[in-house]
């Protein structure tokens, strides 16, 4: 799935020096919305050009022995993770590698958003952040630099992810109603630029060569930096905060982050099971699966573009269904929208297992992963935004921005679990290893409806039931 961005609980602090909050020239919002939507839309791009290609990059082509000795500090690099998780074979070296890099990319944002916010200010972390990931993807065109390119990547990232979507809000008064729709367009941005990626740079790199994909995606990036050089008129004041008069703690807070801590817990085992189509998913759908169409092999990044076009066309249709549940009075809480959202994920992982069983040893045929992508979106529309949306509500005010940014831990701890359960891909059948992943994000489904009473009361969910969550694509994005 498209990923969520830092929503910033600090992202007001640019309000009162917004630039052009009366400007309506880009679909009726200041224009410094266009700047940012057009750079965020080529990181995007260029982000998820590199994932769809890392994995298979690694596990086919660069720890092969005959490759692996091209990469400067390879060797002690892999006894590192073989000290802590035992020894590994390629594919579950490259599993674990691919699970390390995917958690510390969404971990790097909680302290990015800090450097912003603290020490150079949004403008000057965002452009440190987008030229770190131009030289990271550069650097992953040349083999002996590929542990480089991956510090650079998740270095850049936090920088640029955790600034810039925080400079969406600070285009906007608070009393500004286009606030909302921004964001909208915004996340938009997001999933366009995660639909075209794979499909180009994917493209490129399974057919004609890796570093053709790579470079690819380090020029997607140098134009989003260019686009956001050319507005840089138009953006927010950057507004360093200070902490001498941010409010303390009150009563009964720490019970409410706590609780805030468990639900993120919970919803870690959804995202192990989603950090698992970026990982170990690729190589089944190149060994197992007929891509065969009208004589054509279907690239497998290609189903990474599939992710995401799903979650837009699905998006419409759920939030009308919200609305429908809601105009009957019957619209679920979030608790138990992300219940149901982990309860849909695990029948996708079932079906995948299933398509398995019903291939009888053969090749699985395509609708299965189809269907699968179809499934997920649901789940991740239900559990993505809601989880989001729900720990901006209840975390108290005066640790919001840092709770909304440990949003972001969930994703890590899925990262580092799911790279440790991709070793059994290879010990597993494939189906097991699928029904494995539903059971594990089924669980986290039973455990939320378990603890969803003592959860809602310690979040003080209970004096607000009838509110409700934005619509996921007026959630600053995954």
């Amino acid at each position: 799935m498209s990923d969520l961005p830092k929503t910033s609980g600090a992202s007001d602090v640019a309000d009162v020096n917004a630039k052009g909050a009366d400007d309506a020239v880009f679909f009726g919002h200041p224009r410094g919305l266009a700047y940012i939507v057009f750079t965020e839309a080529w990181e995007r791009f260029s982000f998820y050009g590199m994932q769809a290609l890392l994995i298979l990059y690694m596990a086919t082509y660069l720890f092969l022995p005959e490759n692996s000795g091209n990469v400067a500090a390879f060797e002690p690099f892999r006894s590192l993770f073989e000290a802590v998780f035992g020894p590994l074979s390629i594919q579950a070296l490259a599993s674990q590698v691919f699970g390390a890099y995917v958690g510390l990319v969404y971990f790097a944002p909680v302290l990015g958003g800090l450097i912003g916010d603290r020490l150079l200010g949004r403008t000057k972390a965002v452009l440190a952040g987008a030229l770190f990931m131009a030289v990271g993807h550069f650097l992953m065109a040349f083999e002996a630099s590929f542990l480089l390119a991956l510090a650079a990547l998740i270095l850049g990232s936090g920088l640029l992810k955790g600034n810039l979507a925080a400079q969406v809000g600070g285009l906007y008064k608070k009393s500004d109603q286009r606030r909302d729709s921004g964001y909208s367009i915004y996340v938009f941005s997001i999933n366009v630029g995660a639909f075209i990626a794979p499909l180009i740079c994917g493209t490129l790199g399974e057919v004609y060569g890796w570093h053709y994909g790579f470079g690819a995606a380090g020029i997607g990036m140098l134009i989003g930096l260019a686009v956001y050089l050319s507005g840089r008129n138009y953006l927010p004041l950057d507004t360093v905060v200070e902490s001498k008069d941010r409010p303390k703690l009150e009563k009964g807070d720490g019970v409410v982050i706590l609780a805030i801590l468990v639900m993120l817990g919970l919803t870690s085992l959804y995202w192990t099971a989603q950090s698992q189509v970026w990982n170990a998913y690729p190589l089944w759908l190149r060994s197992d699966v007929d891509r065969t169409v009208f004589g054509m092999e279907v690239p497998v990044t290609w189903f990474q573009s599939l992710d995401s076009l799903a979650v837009l066309l699905l998006a419409p249709l759920v939030l009308w269904y919200w609305r429908h549940q809601s105009r009957r009075n019957a619209e679920p809480g979030d608790l138990i929208k992300l219940a149901l959202g982990c309860a849909v994920f695990a029948i996708a992982f079932a079906l995948l297992g299933l398509g398995g069983v019903l291939s009888a040893g053969g090749s699985v045929a395509l609708i299965w992963p189809i269907i699968f992508h179809f499934v997920c979106a649901v789940g991740f529309l239900y559990v993505g935004p809601i989880a989001l949306a729900l720990t901006s509500r209840a975390a108290p005010d005066s640790v919001n921005s840092m709770m909304v940014g440990s949003y972001y831990l969930a994703i890590f701890v899925g990262g580092l679990f799911s790279g440790w359960l991709a070793r059994f891909y290879e010990v597993m059948s494939a189906s097991e290893f699928w029904l494995m992943h539903a059971a594990i994000v089924g669980s986290a489904a039973v455990l939320l409806i378990v603890l969803r009473p003592v959860l809602s009361r310690l979040m003080r969910l209970d004096r607000d039931l009838s509110a409700s969550p934005k619509a996921p694509f007026q959630q600053e994005a995954l």
